[in-house]
């Protein structure tokens, strides 16, 4: 029923007393913590950040400073200028397949349709974001920032920092984080229904899937891959990889994944095949996949 949050499924869990399920950012966030004042002091983070960061709200920060696209720097809290940084940060590991500025595509011209595909799509470089002291500034006109990519995982990894709660989960469409305790998760299987794997983790993780069922504006290069799910101690960083991992060639995925070993990822293919790199085995101290859950 709910597409988006089942996604990624909690399983099981012995110590989460207080749980709750709340509608944020266009979508299911489900929380589930040791007290419900806990749970609640949760959901206002997670509202806080939505209004700062959402697109879709004309008085929020990102909305300020996409309006002053090619007029003048915006300054923003401290919030949406961390969560800017790391997208430029995630933009030059990923040889730019993630890219904030893809917002005058995805907002000025298919949402908006203020700009023809042409004219956005040449104003999408991350390149030309500028940052100052607390501001941003984008310097060209119909340029725009869209957070969809690395906004929820974010939003989950402040949630856990600020929390300081000894366990719990936290989830939002496809993102989700897990610490303090081993818990068995799923990630679901969209081509045979059911889940595509189990494992029960250890230690903190983070899973981010993406596929075009839910993030409809990724320009994809590889037309065989159905979906990706990445596991991360970092949610924020989680979102955005999965996001731009989605997008890339399997060439250039696999250059990534030589980069960067402690990114775990697991690829869903058309024909149902998989593939699992060793750095996602190593966030679970035991991972069943689809035809060996059937077998249980």
């Amino acid at each position: 029923m709910l597409r988006g949050l089942i996604t990624l499924l909690l399983l099981a869990g012995v110590l989460i007393s207080a749980q709750r399920l709340f509608y944020l950012m266009g979508t299911y966030a489900y929380i589930e913590l040791p007290t419900q004042e806990e749970v609640y002091r949760a959901y206002r983070i997670l509202k806080s950040l939505e209004d700062k960061l959402s697109d879709y709200k004309e008085d929020s920060e990102i909305s300020l400073v996409n309006s002053f696209a090619g007029v003048k720097p915006v300054r923003v809290s401290p919030e949406t200028f961390e969560v800017i940084k790391i997208a430029l940060e995630v933009s030059r590991k990923t040889y730019g397949y993630f890219d904030i500025t893809y917002g005058a595509v995805s907002i000025n011209h298919k949402r908006l349709g203020k700009l023809s595909y042409e004219e956005a799509k040449a104003l999408v470089n991350y390149r030309n974001v500028k940052l100052g002291e607390g501001t941003v500034f984008l310097p060209e006109k119909g340029m725009a920032i869209d957070l969809g990519g690395i906004g929820k995982g974010y939003a989950v990894e402040v949630a856990y920092r600020k929390l300081r709660s000894p366990y719990g989960f936290i989830g939002i469409a496809g993102d989700m984080k897990v610490w303090g305790e081993e818990k068995v998760i799923a990630v679901k299987d969209p081509l045979r229904g059911g889940s595509l794997l189990q494992g029960v983790t250890k230690g903190e993780v983070c899973l981010s899937t993406s596929g075009n069922y839910h993030k409809e504006h990724i320009e994809q290069r590889d037309g065989k891959l159905v979906q990706i799910t990445v596991a991360h101690k970092n949610c924020t960083y989680a979102d955005a990889f999965a996001t731009a991992l989605f997008a890339m060639p399997l060439e250039l995925r696999r250059k990534f994944e030589r980069e960067n070993p402690d990114v775990g990822i697991v690829e869903l293919y058309g024909d149902g095949s998989i593939y699992i790199n060793s750095g996602f085995r190593n966030f679970f101290s035991a991972l069943l996949l689809k035809d060996e859950i059937k077998s249980q």
